[in-house]
Formats: structure tokens, sequence, C-alpha cells
């Protein structure tokens, strides 16, 4: 008789089969009933809706989203295609914000079927999905297939969306402006239906944008055609921006776009500088003093049980790997070690930063040294491989509470030598610090770390401008992450520049 891990690794081995190629969502006629039952009594799937599955782990911990949210996109495509075949597509605002690589997970997605019953569909964590009746399916040259998703294709959607779409998502909608290279497709559905409003909404859009080329072509060929056009600006509310070369990546753009956009709301919110240190010795001193308060806080953010005798014996060099069993093994004393060699590296840099060097500069040069550092200990235990010192991620990832999805591991190549692009060009130092460390965190460029490196980058950056090493504490580990959330979901820098400043201002 198999005995009771047997009987799991064979439930594991059939979940393997369907794991092939990438899939994280099934459908449970897939598996016989004792090994779908098996895997989810086990932790190692977890049902969204009656007769369907996703792949889950039994480490997940409650509440975690992580699993639902890495098959979200998967799972909408799977179920669409089950119940509506090939008709169906989003809408064309959902099609614009993934055409602009928007990477937050919507609380509903609304998905037009002929075949649709105007019923809204709760899935798990808060979304749900809103199958609507629509008669008539597009023509087929307006939609686009990507990743499984019927979406609209970039032109036609633009033509649909509403003014108040354009102004409540400026950097989406620019970002797929600035991809439209010629009016040539644009003209000949605005030409053929007539648009003569939607016309001069684009017109204005384009001319907001620094693209007067093709909002002078669209406004001249109305004309000539014979319509009355009237320009109006969709981004009236929102400073103009210069036009992004239509070669660079989408995630370019959309870091730019947001670095401006946000860039006047911290100039309002944090203190002045107070210039740099006088005394540079005292400084460094203040620096060294922190450490034990600053890694007791920042390791506990991440889940790191740390006491302050570990971090005085990692400290005291009594932390000793070869000969002592349980720093071997302790997952928290390589983490503190980890830390504290991290720490001494940055503290170089601040060294070199308060004596006016550009910080964007030095740190876009040693901040992979930082990120080797924090990990050395767990590669001399062997509990990480050491290609884990290699750099930036090579695989997606996903924060455990959040519907922010940091960019594809692709994009990451483009998107960080962008960020140390402004942080070197950037003149204040506060808004170095509070856009540094939230746009290092939309980036999460590395696989483990990117809470303790934002952190460090920020500090880093705080020096450049004089203010004090700054601690985020454990007890404020809500309110921190739900501002960052608040920036990378919705655009709104404003409470994450409000906390980080409260705790600078005490002491400047």
């Amino acid at each position: 008789m198999s005995t009771p891990n047997e009987k799991l690794a064979a439930s594991l081995s059939a979940l393997q089969e369907l794991q092939k190629a990438g899939r994280r969502v099934f459908q449970s006629n897939e598996l016989s009933r004792i090994h779908r039952e098996r895997l989810l009594q086990n932790g190692f799937l977890r049902e969204v809706i009656k007769g369907w599955l996703i792949s889950s782990s039994p480490s997940v911990r409650d509440g975690d989203s992580t699993p639902w949210y890495a098959s979200f996109w998967e799972f909408c495509a799977r179920y669409c295609e089950k119940r509506f075949g090939v008709q169906w597509h989003l809408s064309p605002e959902q099609s614009l914000l993934l055409h602009s690589e928007n990477t937050v997970i919507p609380s509903q997605v609304i998905v037009s079927s002929p075949k649709g019953t105007n019923n809204k569909i709760e899935l798990l964590f808060g979304t749900s999905l809103y199958d609507l009746k629509e008669p008539q399916l597009p023509l087929a040259p307006d939609l686009i297939t990507r990743d499984g998703l019927r979406l609209f294709a970039p032109i036609p959607a633009l033509m649909k969306v509403s003014e108040t779409f354009f102004n409540r998502n400026p950097i989406e909608i620019r970002l797929v402006l600035a991809n439209i290279r010629d009016a040539s497709e644009l003209l000949r559905r605005l030409l053929d239906g007539g648009h003569s409003v939607v016309a001069g909404r684009l017109a204005g859009a384009f001319r907001h944008t620094g693209r007067t080329d093709i909002a002078d072509e669209i406004l001249k060929t109305m004309t000539t055609a014979g319509y009355a056009v009237r320009e109006t600006d969709p981004f009236e509310t929102q400073q103009p921006l210069a036009a992004r070369p239509v070669a660079a990546p989408p995630i370019v753009g959309r870091m730019q776009a947001m670095w401006d956009s946000m860039r006047g709301k911290v100039l309002e919110i944090f203190p002045a500088s107070p210039g740099l240190p006088q005394d540079k010795d005292a400084y460094l001193r203040s620096v060294d003093e922190i450490y034990r308060n600053d890694a007791y806080h920042s390791l506990s953010i991440e889940g790191y049980t740390v006491s302050v005798e570990l971090i005085e014996r990692v400290r005291a060099g009594n932390w000793n790997p070869d000969n002592h069993d349980a720093d071997r093994q302790s997952r928290d004393a390589l983490a503190a070690r980890g830390y504290w060699q991290a720490f001494q590296t940055v503290k170089k840099d601040v060294r070199e930063i308060i004596t006016g060097v550009n910080p964007g500069t030095l740190v876009r040069n040693t901040h992979r040294e930082w990120y080797r550092q924090l990990f050395q200990p767990c590669v001399g235990a062997g509990l990480i491989t050491p290609g884990a010192l290699a750099g930036y991620r090579h695989d997606a990832v996903y924060l455990r509470t959040s519907r922010y999805i940091p960019p594809r591991w692709e994009a990451v190549r483009d998107a960080m030598p962008t960020l140390f692009d402004f942080l070197e060009n950037e003149t204040d130092a506060g808004v170095r610090a509070v856009l540094g460390h939230w746009m290092f965190g939309y980036i999460h460029p590395y696989p483990d770390g990117n809470g303790r490196m934002a952190r460090f980058l920020m500090n880093a950056m705080l020096a450049s401008g004089g203010y004090p090493w700054t601690i985020i504490r454990v007890e404020d580990r809500t309110p921190y992450l739900t501002a960052l959330d608040r920036a990378s979901i919705d655009g709104d820098i404003g409470p994450f520049a409000d906390f980080i400043a409260k705790r600078v201002r005490p002491s400047t």
C-alpha cells in the first residue's frame, strides 16, 4: 500500500504535467478528484471559482495574494476562451492600460461578448469579472490577441475611450500616442466614420505631448474633407510634457512621465535641504550610531526575526557560520550579517557623497556591490546559489499583498539606467530620496532584497542634501507599504512623500 507521501508525490506529478509551458490555471476536470482534493488539502492548488483552480504553495501565508495575481490574466484568458470561444474582448479602456504596460491588477475586468449575461463574477481578493452582453463584436481589424487576451488595437481603442479616461490616465495615453508614428491609419478611421469630435480631442492630445506635426495634419485633413473640427486638450489639467522619442521602450516613457508628474508634489511637501554637512566626521559618526536601530527595523519590515543581541553579535564579529551550526543554518542570522556588510559599503559611499560628488553617478556604479554584500552570507552558507549574485532578476516578481505587479524582467535592463539618469540629473536631494526609493521599488530589479536596497538608496540620496540617515520603523510597516502602493497604483506620490518627510523633519 502506498504511503501518504507517495500518494502526494503522485498527485504532484500529475500537477507537474499540467504546469508544463508555464501554466498556472487549470479546470477542475483536468485532474482526477483524488489528485485535486489531495493537492487542495496540501496547499498546492487553490480554487478561484467552481471548476477553476490555480497553482499555489503550502508556504503561502493567509492573505498572500501572490499566487492569484500571478495567475490573474491567464485566468481571464482561459475562462473567457472556455465560455465565449473567440467571441469576446476586453474593454477599450483596459486594452489601452495593457498596451501601455500598466501592470496594476484591476479590481474589475469588463469582458464584452454576444454571449454575455451582464453578470458579475466574484473572484479572489476583491477582484471580479463582469461579462457584458454586446450584440455585435467589433470588426476583426480592430482586435488583436496578446498573451491569450483579446484586446482592442491601440488606435481604435483611443477613438472609443472618453475624454475623462484621457484625463484620468495621462501617462498611459501619452505612451500609446508616442507609439503612433504618423497620422495615416488614424486619419483613415477618423475620415471614414466622420469622427470630428474625436479628431479634435486627438489633435489636442498630440499637441499637448509635443507632436504638433500630427496635430496639424489631423486638423488640416479633416477640414479638407469638409468636417468642422474644434481642437480640445483632454490633458488641460495636466502639465505639458515633451514628446517621448518613438524608439524609446515603453518603460522609459512611463518612468519619465511619472517622475515629471510627481516631482512637483515632492517639492511641495518635503522640507528644504539642510545642505552638505560642515562636520563630515560628525555626520558619519551619527550614521554609525544609528546602525543598530536601522538594521533591526529594516530587517523586521522584511519579515526577519532579528534581535538586538543578534545585531550586536554580528557587529562585534562573533557571528561564525564556519564553526557555529546555528549561524550557518539561521536565515535570520545570515540576513543580519548581510545587512551589516551592505551597510558598511553604503556608508563608504555616503562618505564620498557628503563631499559633493554626484550621488546618482556614484550609486549607479556601486549599488550592485550593495546587493552582493547583502546576500554573500547566504551564498557562503550554501542557502542560495552563487548565480544569485549575478545581478538583476531574470523572472517575474510579485508583491505579497499588492495589486501592483513590477515590470517584466526584460524591461528592468532599460528601467535601471533610466532611474540613474534621473538621479544624476535631479537638482533636489529630497526628490532624489523620495522618488529614488519609490521608483527602485516600482522597478523591483532584484529577485530579493528590493526593500532594503530601496531604503539604502533613499538614505544615500538624503545624505546628498545633508538630511540625517532616516529609519522606517517596523511598526509603521502598514502605512509605509500603503503609501508606496498609492504611488504605484494611483500615481499619487503625496502620501509617500509626506510619510518620509515626517520622519526626516524632526531631526532637521
